[in-house]
């Protein structure tokens, strides 16, 4: 029997609904972990199907073809034991994840917890647990959880751990927000030092609609020691040795779950442990700073999204701003520039230190800029409403009127090319509606939808950092923000500076703080309630735009569903 276990967590990308690809590349994966010598191999949480295959979970059909998927897979025979996530069909749907050795299915283990909050809809599709399993290799047990099964303590882990399990592996497709993979850690490692066992946590990584998987794939010590990680953002395959000596006497420091689930052992006693001991070093990553974090999920983000959706060009209408600007950022790193197109739309009210700066960023970024300028159909749309507006105040409608041109313009390039058009409002533009409905907000993926604006500029100047060199202009980041909609127009003639503006809407959106709340905070009323009023007039505009990358824990769309029609004030 053997004395330690090389285990490898396969941190791989997938696809929803690409059936034959996801098992293909788990089918490589295992193949390149039995090379290293591992014993287990580790896939992510549905990762034969990919996650959230959402309603597709309701078709018989879908369910059918994953089983299909799952016969080829154990006809492969891949030599480590396998520990696949996939959607099982009973008499109700589990979150299932299949043991696989010898070219059989030996177990089955399902979801106890199933998350219904945020971006979790699971309830919808699955039904919990009623039982776990421990898996004896004669001087190593192990057990399986998924997910949730780890955020909910005590629980399915104590469980298994009392049941006398040295290793404890958790399969999961959880999305990233900012600092998330700290507060992983900070988990998983109260969980082992209150067990004492090893821990590996094999996560998801890329990008799926809004939502981004960042891996960070972990295995820890018994004394909270962090052994081996994967990259961020990036498909790893971790490497890791088990030994059952490092599990010393137990001494638990955590409650025992007052309803224990039946528990069935398994032995396998066909298994051998890999002869395959070649020496592959732990990897420990260096962590990534917070605003580089950010920028890898904006930059995986929208590959993903633009690749998984087949297309591969995309176009930015330039400003000369800041946000265009870091949008086109975003878009050179994730697809290269030789992909990227850039459309400047200049009007009466676009100043000359605009046009340079949009100029400049497209020549520095090695992009052609294309030049088309609205003045001539804004003139004839005035001329075709002149009758119906005559006696009336150019005010609002003659600015959106300027964005609404801008947004056919480039959505005309989008049909004709196939390029696919980037939006690129800030959050805190889309928290208060501070853009145009069918203008501005006009495209297919809005890459800053969860970037505040104060963060917006930590981020140019992240690019450039990144970049070795300016390739962003220091008067892109310098100068007052403005829509250049009207003459001299600044953001701060209708929104506060962003420095107090952004405080209270994280507040508002991200922990549902009140009004009251926010004052006592130190903010002044009058400003709180207009702000607190802009946010939800705004709703209805919020629902028409784009889906954008979720970077926030409070992210507007799946995981923020307020009404439309509502009056609590």
């Amino acid at each position: 029997m053997p004395d330690r276990i090389r285990i490898a967590l396969a941190q791989i990308n997938l696809t929803v609904g690409d059936l034959s690809h996801n098992l293909e590349k788990i089918i490589d994966y295992g193949r390149e972990a039995e090379v290293a010598g591992a014993d287990i191999v580790v896939y992510p949480e549905l990762a034969l199907c990919g996650y959230p295959p959402e309603d597709l979970l309701l078709k018989r059909a879908f369910h059918d073809d994953i089983e299909k998927s799952l016969r080829k897979l154990r006809r492969e025979k891949i030599r480590p034991i396998q520990v696949v996530g996939y959607p099982h069909l009973d008499k109700t749907g589990l979150n299932s994840a299949a043991i696989i050795h010898g070219g059989q299915q030996i177990a089955r283990i399902d979801k106890f917890c199933l998350p219904n909050y945020g971006v979790f809809d699971e309830k919808r599709y699955f039904s919990g647990a009623q039982k776990t399993m421990i898996f004896d290799l004669g001087k190593i047990r192990f057990g399986v959880n998924i997910c949730e099964d780890i955020w909910v303590s005590p629980g399915i882990t104590e469980v298994l751990t009392l049941h006398g399990a040295h290793l404890v592996i958790n399969i999961s497709s959880s999305p990233y927000h900012i600092h998330k993979n700290k507060v992983r850690q900070d988990m998983i490692r109260r969980i082992v030092r209150s067990n004492y066992i090893y821990f590996a946590y094999c996560n998801l990584v890329g990008g799926q609609d809004e939502l981004v998987f960042d891996g960070n794939s972990m295995v820890f010590m018994p004394d909270g020691e962090l052994l081996a990680a994967g990259k961020a953002f990036e498909e790893d395959l971790v490497v890791a040795d088990i030994l059952p000596s490092a599990v010393t006497k137990r001494m638990y420091s955590f409650k025992i779950p007052t309803q224990l689930p039946k528990v069935e052992e398994i032995r396998l006693d066909q298994f051998k442990p890999s002869r395959k001991r070649r020496k592959k070093p732990y990897k420990l990553p260096e962590p990534l700073k917070p605003e580089q974090e950010v920028f890898d999920a904006l930059v995986l983000g929208l590959r993903d999204y633009v690749g998984k959706n087949g297309f591969s060009e995309v176009v930015v209408g330039l400003s000369g701003g800041i946000d265009s600007a870091l949008t086109a950022a975003v878009a050179e790193q994730a697809l290269g520039r030789n992909h990227l197109h850039l459309v400047f739309m200049p009007s009466e009210y676009t100043s000359k230190q605009s046009h340079r700066d949009a100029r400049k960023l497209a020549e520095n970024m090695d992009v052609d800029l294309i030049e088309i300028a609205i003045d001539e159909p804004f003139a004839h749309f005035k001329a075709l409403l002149s009758e119906q507006f005559a006696g009336l105040k150019e005010d609002i409608t003659e600015e959106n009127l300027q964005a609404r041109i801008r947004g056919n313009i480039l959505m005309a390039l989008s049909n004709k090319f196939n390029w696919i058009v980037l939006t690129t409002g800030n959050k805190s533009e889309v928290s208060v509606g501070y853009f145009t409905i069918y203008g501005d907000s006009a495209g297919g993926f809005a890459v800053l939808k969860d970037v505040y604006k104060t963060l917006v500029f930590e981020l140019a100047r992240y690019y450039n950092h990144l970049r070795g060199k300016t390739i962003i202009p220091r008067s892109i980041i310098t100068k007052p923000p403005s829509a250049e909609l009207r003459p001299d127009q600044k953001d701060t003639d209708n929104l506060p500076p962003y420095e107090k503006l952004d405080p209270i809407l994280k507040m508002y959106i991200e922990s549902d703080m009140g009004q009251r709340e926010i004052v006592n905070a130190g903010y002044e009323r009058k400003l709180v309630r207009r702000i607190i009023r802009l946010v939800d007039m705004s709703e209805y505009k919020r629902r028409q735009s784009p889906p954008g990358i979720k970077i926030t824990p409070r992210a507007f769309g799946r995981d923020r569903r307020m009404p439309i029609t509502q009056k609590y004030f």
